[in-house]
């Protein structure tokens, strides 16, 4: 047994009996290397990944290629979710050496940190005879590899720089609706008018750019424009992308069409794609929509994704009895047996449609509402399910992706009037309360079974300011906006560039990297910054603080120039692009009136801010009378409304 065992991390525990000598991130393994003189070879991964575990198999359980690891280089194992920071580093040198970036990523360092040379996925063999081929460069030819340290090294610090921009403010785009329609545009490029979304195989569902389109319609309330949003949901829940079964999509699709997917299956996905399809439901009011939220969060809130302590775990793997998909794929005999009557409406044929099993789909796309009998066909079919062996579980909890959970499940139930989901996120946001600070009220980043690790990042501040804000607008309870404001304040203070802008990724108290590095794209989540952004942004006009406001939209004026040329690698951030540009709707709703509460909820409504219930410090309760809802801009206010219809028609809801 190697030092993994007592980690947090599910991933790195996977790897406690490899006969590799491993240590988890930290000084020791660094003053080992300097010691020894001997390179840090330096995996990373995470629990869900497939190809980790295939890696793993052909070569860190091998005893042979282990010994050329243990005798040539210190090993260092990392679980990418855990420390962000050191993945989101080395990274961008393995995207330097190759162009291209994955996981698993292994990457070779100096004993100081500065890494030479770097890929992802290394077949056994080859793996092989690269360690030998730098260990021999090593010995003979170290001045090279320093060479290449210091090239990457630059590399990597030239990439931390970009973002806050260099222009100085007069000369930089103006925060306009110019850039919005660059970012609608792109969109539009990209996207496939056949099977929906924005690219080609593999297919990811990309929540910010349907966010992005579904933005984009309330402004132009194109028929196009839906026709992109309503053609890419309906494509994903129809396809094998979505458990049909038992909620939930897998990570992505290795095909166009949405059928084959890389089958684990994601918290942040999920969180995100449960608000993506709330929008559309408030946008069109079609039922199928409701269902795919409702079947999504539900997926979250059952076992094994829900901890019995209050959190929400981070994934389940693809692999079950070491076979990718086995949990979820059928033969046509198999459902025979089960519920016939499923047969054609899963799309379940005797050659099958993968591999020679029947991923379940629905061949006639967005027809997503079963029958009474189709519906007690899923029924037997998921309890069916339910006896084969389960994938594998990452049962940590992540404060970052337990946020995002947290505000799906608020706006969610306040929307959709569920009290179940009003209820879950609020323990969910009491469970990081609870269970996510340390003693000195530093935020953290990861709880597995009563233990926590690391110290939380920008990120995960960005998403608690946000998760915050929508609990007390779901909720109207005061005291999740001051939770709001508190974790704001830290972000400011710990993660704000003083002299570049924006916000660096690890806390001015956190372990110094080669680099102290900025998250800017928005990819399979929003990067901490555009989080941050529109959360600062909406906070600071719930409670009129000019220094969240100023934050946001300093951070939107130096990320302009990037916006103006990559919208498509920038969409979360084009969301707040569009609430400056917009200007927020700010709706303050005086006395217990549910009828006017509800039915701001129920609108899709990007731009507004809800004060309601409990009142906290903010110009928007000054003078209000009871039973009324005001709603205002820039704090200067319409007549007070005292029925839906006329709240209604001064939102433009109507």
């Amino acid at each position: 047994m190697n030092r993994l065992a007592e980690e947090t991390s599910p991933y790195l525990r996977q790897h406690k009996d490899n006969p590799v000598d491993w240590y988890p991130w930290g000084e020791e393994a660094f003053e080992r290397a300097r010691e020894d003189d001997r390179p840090v070879l330096l995996s990373v991964g995470y629990s869900a990944c497939h190809w980790c575990h295939v890696m793993a198999h052909e070569s860190f359980e091998d005893p042979a290629t282990a010994r050329v690891m243990n005798v040539l280089f210190v090993n260092i194992k990392v679980d990418r979710e855990e420390r962000p920071d050191v993945d989101a580093i080395y990274m961008d040198a393995v995207q330097a050496v190759t162009g291209r970036g994955g996981w698993p990523m292994t990457v070779f360092l100096m004993p100081d940190g500065r890494p030479f040379y770097g890929g992802t996925y290394i077949p056994t063999d080859t793996f092989q005879d690269l360690m030998s081929r730098i260990a021999v460069a090593w010995n003979e030819d170290r001045d090279q590899i320093e060479q290449q340290a210091a090239q990457l090294s630059e590399a990597i610090q030239a990439g931390a720089r970009i973002g806050p921009s260099d222009l100085a403010p007069e000369e930089r785009p103006p925060i306009s609706p110019a850039l919005l329609d660059g970012g609608y545009q792109a969109l539009r490029s990209a996207y496939d008018p056949e099977w929906g979304g924005f690219g080609g195989a593999p297919k990811f569902p990309q929540p910010t750019m349907i966010e992005l389109c579904l933005r984009a319609h309330a402004h132009n309330a194109s028929p196009d424009t839906l026709g992109m949003i309503t053609t890419t949901l309906d494509a994903m829940a129809s396809g094998g992308i979505y458990d049909h079964l038992g909620g939930g999509f897998a990570r992505y699709a290795t095909d166009r069409t949405w059928l084959v997917p890389h089958f684990e299956k994601m918290l942040y996905d999920n969180a995100q794609l449960a608000q993506v399809y709330l929008h559309a439901w408030q946008l069109t009011g079609e039922p199928r929509y409701r269902q795919v939220v409702t079947e999504t969060l539900d997926y979250l809130l059952a076992p094994p994704m829900r901890s019995p302590a209050g959190g929400i775990h981070c994934a389940e793997d693809a692999d079950s009895e070491g076979v990718e998909g086995k949990f979820y794929v059928w033969s046509a005999d198999e459902v025979r047996a089960v519920a016939p009557a499923a047969l054609e409406w899963y799309g379940v044929t005797e050659q099958g449609n993968w591999e020679g099993q029947n991923i379940l789909w629905r061949p006639v796309r967005g027809d997503l509402l079963r029958p009474p009998e189709i519906e007690e066909a899923r029924r037997r079919l998921f309890e069916a399910r339910a006896g084969r062996v389960r994938p594998g579980l990452d049962d940590k909890v992540l404060t970052e992706w337990n946020a995002m959970a947290a505000a799906a499940l608020a706006v969610a139930g306040a929307a959709l009037g569920e009290e179940r989901y009003l209820s879950a996120a609020q323990d969910v946001g009491d469970f990081l309360l609870r269970s996510l600070r340390d003693s000195d009220g530093r935020w953290l980043r990861s709880w597995q079974a009563g233990r926590t690790r690391h110290l939380a990042y920008a990120v995960d501040h960005a998403w608690l300011v946000e998760a915050f804000t929508r609990l007390g607008e779901a909720t109207g309870q005061a005291v999740w906006i001051a939770e709001a404001r508190s974790a704001a304040d830290d972000l400011l203070r710990l993660f704000w560039d003083d002299e570049g802008g924006g916000f660096f990724t690890t806390g001015n108290d956190a372990e110094r990297l080669i680099v102290r590095s900025k998250d800017l794209y928005d990819g399979a989540t929003p990067s901490a910054n555009s989080v941050a952004t529109v959360a600062l942004l909406r906070l600071g006009t719930l409670t009129g603080a000019e220094r969240y406001t100023n934050a946001g939209s300093a951070v939107l004026g130096t990320m302009a120039p990037l916006l103006a040329h990559h919208a498509m690698a920038f969409t979360n951030f084009l969301a707040g692009v569009d609430l400056v540009v917009s200007g927020p709707t700010e709706v303050a709703v005086v006395g217990p009136r549910h009828d006017l509460v509800s039915a701001v909820h129920g609108r899709y409504l990007p731009n507004t801010v809800l004060a309601w219930g409990e009142p906290y410090d903010s110009p928007l309760w000054e003078g209000r009378g009871d039973g009324l809802a005001y709603v205002c801009r820039d704090y200067a206010c319409q007549a007070p409304a005292d029925d839906v219809a006329t709240l209604l028609s001064q939102l433009g809801a109507a």
